[in-house]
């Protein structure tokens, strides 16, 4: 199975990092690497996650890292990264706009 990450996902990564870096950059820099990882091993085992509660979807599913949620989509032969966001806000509405945003 195959990885990838939507335009969005990038630039969620690149914001997450961005506003820790404010703080420190070492830091930012170790989160997206644990974010990148944590995707990474869903390959091995993409329905170990939960379903992502505000779809009830079984194809859509999230990995929780700390306070941030990976959301991701389950395909016959790849794992697609749709978003990654803090998990006290909820999933926007925008899940079909992102279907077609694979880099």
């Amino acid at each position: 199975m195959k990885l990838l990450w939507t335009r969005r996902a990038r630039n969620d990564l690149l914001e997450i990092a961005t506003y820790i870096a404010r703080d420190k950059v070492e830091a930012a820099l170790n989160w997206v690497d644990k974010l990148q990882e944590r995707a990474e091993k869903l390959v091995n085992a993409p329905r170990a996650a939960r379903i992502v509660p505000e779809l009830e979807r079984d194809d859509i599913r999230e990995a929780i890292v700390g306070n941030y949620r990976i959301v991701y989509r389950i395909e016959p032969d790849r794992l697609v990264v749709l978003t990654v966001f803090e998990g006290h806000r909820l999933l926007k509405n925008a899940i079909g706009q992102l279907d077609d945003d694979v880099e």
